[in-house]
């Protein structure tokens, strides 16, 4: 039985575990292995890594510390940065990771979705999309951690994935990245309406009540995030946390009921 997912999402740079807040001005917050190790020790549902490096310099993928991930991680792990071929993804999945994402490159050229699709299985093709508001309503999607407007909108791109045969289709808002006051439900409700992939949202959640709230808006979902499990309290101190199997058992209880 499918059922919601709490997904940590480790962003990396320079080799380092960061927070961004709208997708700018990373934070250095730690070791990303050690991080993974803790979330291991939690039980964490899933996990995704994000090298948000890769795409931006033109590097191909860090396989030396893709292995590492691999190797440490005690969950289903997917990885993403600098993927542009599906000969990459092959050996991204032959290291052991179970999903490889693909964002910018999923935009450039729909092709590569179709083409890692056949070559690794649907499952175990993510696409992400950045999402940003237009001035004039709607949301369009961003690559080159958003510094590039595709000008395609958010929900076509979600449905041309699907078509192509994507696994799961991750939104993340840059709008809401970094500020932990809840995620855009508005665009999660309309991205959820518009194809019936498996998918996550990732952006603005502060607290369990937003992950709940999501739940309660979406049904079977990933709840993903990045602050949350990185920081508490008001000063942001860093401290890996993660919801306990009981409090998790709740909080999907009590919303999917709704």
């Amino acid at each position: 039985m499918l059922r919601p997912r709490i997904i940590p999402c480790l962003l990396v740079h320079e080799g380092g575990l960061v927070k961004t807040v709208r997708f700018k001005d990373p934070k250095y917050v730690g070791d990303p292995i050690n991080a993974v190790k803790i979330f291991n020790e939690k039980e964490a549902d899933e996990l995704i890594v994000l090298d948000i490096d890769a795409t931006a310099t033109g590097s191909e993928p860090n396989f030396r510390l893709i292995a590492q991930f691999a190797a440490e991680c005690r969950m289903p792990l997917c990885y993403g940065g600098g993927v542009k071929t599906a000969e990459q993804a092959k050996r991204i999945i032959g290291l052991g990771v179970e999903k490889v994402a693909i964002s910018s490159a999923a935009i450039e050229n729909p092709r590569l979705v179709a083409e890692i699709a056949n070559e690794v299985g649907s499952q175990s093709v993510v696409v992400v999309i950045d999402a940003k508001k237009r001035l004039l309503g709607g949301h369009e999607a961003w690559t080159h951690n958003g510094k590039k407007n595709s000008s395609k909108s958010v929900i076509d791109v979600a449905r041309q994935a699907a078509e192509l045969g994507a696994g799961e289709i991750v939104v993340n808002s840059i709008d809401n990245d970094g500020l932990m006051s809840g995620y855009d439900l508005a665009l999660a409700r309309k991205v959820r309406d518009a194809t019936r992939l498996p998918m996550s949202f990732l952006g603005g959640a502060g607290s369990l009540a937003d992950i709940g709230k999501l739940i309660a808006e979406c049904g079977v979902v990933g709840a993903a995030a990045g602050s949350l499990f990185v920081f508490k309290g008001t000063y942001r101190a860093v401290l890996i946390s993660y919801p306990a199997q009981a409090q998790k058992e709740d909080l999907v209880h009590t919303n999917l009921a709704r």
